[in-house]
């Protein structure tokens, strides 16, 4: 696309907020007015052409590579405008998006402990740069905007909590344990036993040291295993009376939901239930960001409302509550980028240039979707028969007070 043509798309759809759009060559253009105002600084020839050219993955990877910088503004401003005026202008819909969405997802088990070591296996310091103390890497709870992360977190595991009318002595079965915040939090709180699965051995190990530091290693266990290989043992009439599954079902691929779901009917017992927590799109079913699947998350997908119920039908589990939280991701990211920032220097030392522009277009653009509602996060309430949950909403709520 020659750059007559490439402003002429920003002059045509840039309505809400000014974009100053500086060249290689120090040239300024400015399209729209208002606020916010961002000034996009293209520091390489011919970097913009290759962003029109395929947006979805060009705008991060010349970002990683320098191509580009925002002058006045910030990377979230630029990336907020972007969607907002050009999202619908320069998406390109194929005919083979359908097959793109199952292959790109096809995550058998070797290949999803390959995927989950190229982004959970990297160094614990870098997750404890940015995290809350317990390490959650899921959407917070902002009762109010103004908490801290750790107080959204542990709201976050109070809602959930609510959600799976826990009673003491329960087993729970954690799907995606992670570096096991929300496993130590149920059996502290709530008196229950709890299992944590994971795919990467760094969470493993620092999960299972944590369990020991907490007094906690004779309620909490955690096993390097796939949902598809687990088997429940004898103790406990060998089924679980709750499952959860927070911010891993984005792995799980699309070919693999309805065995998803089938595993957790399966492993459930009959009155028992289910609380499912995952980013969901809004939009109808598309193949994830290239960028993203390349750099942050391989064999990722994020589920359209649609694709989650489908499978949930054809598993035979019921739905006893859905529930769409907004903002709360937004939020989230943007404390995770805060403190991030605040540590970047440290990871330029150890990691380099390149890789702090990855983390914090991916941290940035995610948060962006979220704002922009491109992104919800969905939480799936769910029973083989679900006869032990109250008929109304009223204990969600209370119990978070």
């Amino acid at each position: 696309m020659s750059a007559d043509m490439s402003y002429g798309l920003f002059e045509r759809y840039v309505r809400e907020g000014e974009l100053t759009l500086v060249d290689a060559s120090g040239e300024r253009h400015s399209f729209g007015h208002g606020s916010p105002s961002v000034t996009w600084r293209m520091k390489a020839a011919g970097t913009l052409p290759r962003i029109l050219k395929n947006p979805a993955y060009e705008l991060g990877q010349t970002y990683m590579e320098g191509g580009w910088d925002v002058a006045d503004g910030s990377l979230a401003d630029l990336l907020r405008l972007l969607r907002q005026n050009l999202a619908k202008a320069v998406l390109r819909h194929s005919a083979l998006a359908p097959l793109a969405r199952i292959v790109q997802s096809w995550n058998n088990i070797k290949t999803s402990f390959s995927n989950v070591a190229r982004h959970y296996d990297l160094d614990e310091a870098l997750f404890r740069a940015f995290l809350d103390r317990d390490m959650h890497y899921s959407c917070a709870y902002f009762r109010r905007p103004d908490v801290s992360l750790e107080c959204a977190q542990q709201d976050k595991c109070r809602l959930i909590a609510a959600k799976l009318a826990l009673h003491e002595g329960q087993h729970v079965l954690d799907v995606g344990s992670g570096w096991g915040a929300l496993a130590f939090h149920l059996a502290r709180e709530h008196g229950v036993r709890v299992t944590g699965l994971t795919l990467s051995k760094e969470q493993l190990r620092v999960a299972t040291a944590e369990a020991d530091a907490r007094g906690l290693a004779d309620r909490v266990t955690f096993k390097l295993e796939d949902y598809r290989a687990h088997a429940p043992s004898a103790q406990g009439a060998g089924r679980y009376d709750r499952i959860v599954s927070v911010g891993m079902f984005e792995h799980v691929g699309r070919h693999f939901y309805e065995t998803y779901f089938r595993k957790f009917a399966e492993l459930l017992t009959n009155d028992g239930c289910a609380l499912l927590h995952t980013i969901g799109s809004t939009a109808p079913p598309s193949p994830i960001n290239p960028w993203i699947r390349r750099y942050i998350f391989p064999g990722g997908y994020i589920p359209a409302l649609s694709e989650v119920g489908d499978a949930i039908e054809r598993s035979g589990l019921i739905v006893t509550d859905l529930e769409i939280l907004r903002d709360h991701y937004a939020l989230t990211l943007a404390e995770w980028n805060r403190r991030f920032q605040a540590q970047r220097a440290r990871f330029v030392a150890s990691k380099g240039e390149a890789f702090c522009r990855m983390w914090e277009f991916y941290l940035i653009t995610s948060q962006t979707a979220f704002e922009c509602r491109d992104l919800v996060v969905q939480q799936w309430q769910l029973g083989n028969h679900a006869t032990a949950l109250p008929v109304t909403r009223d204990y969600l709520y209370r119990s978070c007070d």
